[in-house]
């Protein structure tokens, strides 16, 4: 968290990337607030983003209402937006993953819609549900905020 600028990103990747950090999420958490707010003020807002979103991910985990207010802060200065239509970090459904997926890709509402067998319109309703639940207000920032949701540990077992 003191190292200069040109270190900067390999040592907060370092300490990020330890085996078992996941153990100490409360510490990974500040990690993760720490690293964002450089990058927002060295004017890297894509890449702030994805940690700033994990650390308010985890700090609405633990219930740590002040430290996820302070990252929430930090999104909004990045120019994040959450909407009202829904609650941001609700989770995604299977469905709206795998839709939010391929629109990350650059894929249109119909391409995706015959993709997945279903329709444009279909389509288009899980974008609108997935939007709020992911504290973002276009498809341009979709890629970003897939990027930053935790994994899925459900995924991981066999």
């Amino acid at each position: 968290m003191t190292s200069g600028d040109e270190d900067m990103g390999r040592c907060f990747e370092e300490a990020l990337g330890l085996p078992g950090v996941e153990q100490w999420p409360f510490e990974a958490g500040r990690a993760y607030l720490a690293y964002g707010e450089r990058l927002r003020r060295q004017g890297l807002n894509r890449e702030a983003r994805v940690h700033l979103t994990a650390a308010r991910g985890r700090f609405e985990l633990l219930g740590a209402r002040t430290w996820e207010a302070r990252a929430a802060a930090e999104l909004r200065a990045t120019g994040m937006t959450r909407t009202g239509r829904g609650k941001a970090g609700e989770a995604l459904t299977p469905q709206e993953l795998e839709v939010a997926r391929l629109a990350a890709t650059g894929l249109s509402n119909p391409q995706i819609a015959s993709r997945l067998f279903l329709s444009p319109r279909t389509v288009s309703s899980h974008l609108y549900r997935v939007f709020p639940k992911l504290g973002i207000t276009s498809r341009a920032e979709l890629r970003d905020a897939l990027e930053a949701l935790p994994p899925d540990p459900q995924a991981t077992r066999l």
